[in-house]
């Protein structure tokens, strides 16, 4: 159990599941659930305990976005409101680096969304590595419905590479809403089950993940990531060799050589 206020995270061997928990907003973003998000993010880079983040909403939604009944104005702070350029600007930047902090965590983020995810809640589903949706999953980029641009968090590079540029643009520069069906038809989430059936629905991903080797699945991640936005083949396929070198003078490697000869499922020990 964690110490967060408006976070859950409870450990269930290595994996953690993580729970936006302010219900009674919509698990909406004030400044405490962002500077706990990023706390928590933050901390996962040299976490070598945790190997996959399941990461849901409380209630009857995964995140209707920034709060913007909570109108703290102070420096450093998530408000939506500032007295000066300068001050929203250094609050701006503290709820993009959470989805920041979520791409370089070199583990698995696994989003299981259901309700309202709007705005800041598109993001963090959108800066997720898997998604699972609830039927009753309704996403879209609210910003440009209260007179900012659709251009925020991170849904502007996330959105296009997930469906294309042709939908993100209809999504983004109308703000509609995207729903569960319509989501997993175009490629937003790997399946929609029944709200109910959420967390059933994330074990197969899990118990697969879990058979890779940890230095494997974390590397796979980076170089997700990093192929995304490589320059050229030769830069993937550099990253790839480095990769299969790094993991082949492993024991886990000849451990799940092992295994697989052996047909049993492999033990690995991360050396």
């Amino acid at each position: 159990m964690s110490a967060y206020k408006t976070l859950l995270v409870e450990k269930e061997g290595p994996i953690d599941w993580v729970t936006l928990n302010r219900p009674e907003a919509l698990n909406a973003l004030n400044p405490q659930l962002v500077d706990e998000l990023l706390d928590y993010f933050g901390g996962l880079y040299m976490d070598h305990s945790v190997r996959i983040v399941v990461l849901r909403g409380a209630g009857r939604a995964f995140c209707a976005g920034l709060d913007l009944k909570d109108r703290s104005n102070a420096p450093g702070t998530s408000s939506a409101v500032s007295s000066s350029p300068q001050a929203g600007l250094v609050g701006q930047r503290r709820i993009s680096e959470i989805v920041m902090r979520m791409r370089r965590a070199p583990q698995p983020i696994l989003s299981l969304v259901h309700g309202p995810a709007c705005g800041g809640g598109f993001a963090l589903a959108l800066a997720s590595d898997i998604r699972i949706a609830g039927e009753s999953a309704r996403m879209n980029a609210a910003f440009i419905r209260i007179g900012l641009s659709a251009c925020d968090i991170g849904v502007s590079y996330f959105l296009p590479r997930l469906v294309g540029v042709s939908v993100a643009s209809e999504l983004m520069m109308t703000g509609r809403f995207i729903n569960a069906a319509r989501a997993e038809r175009v490629g937003l989430v790997s399946e929609v089950v029944p709200d109910d059936q959420l967390s059933a629905a994330a074990q197969p991903y899990l118990e697969e993940m879990l058979t890779t080797s940890p230095l494997g699945l974390r590397l796979t991640k980076e170089c997700l990531n990093m192929s995304t936005d490589a320059g050229s083949l030769e830069a993937a396929i550099a990253m790839e060799d480095r990769n299969q070198i790094l993991c082949a003078q492993t024991d886990d490697f000849k451990e799940g050589i092992s295994a697989f000869l052996g047909k049993r499922a492999p033990d690995y020990k991360n050396r």
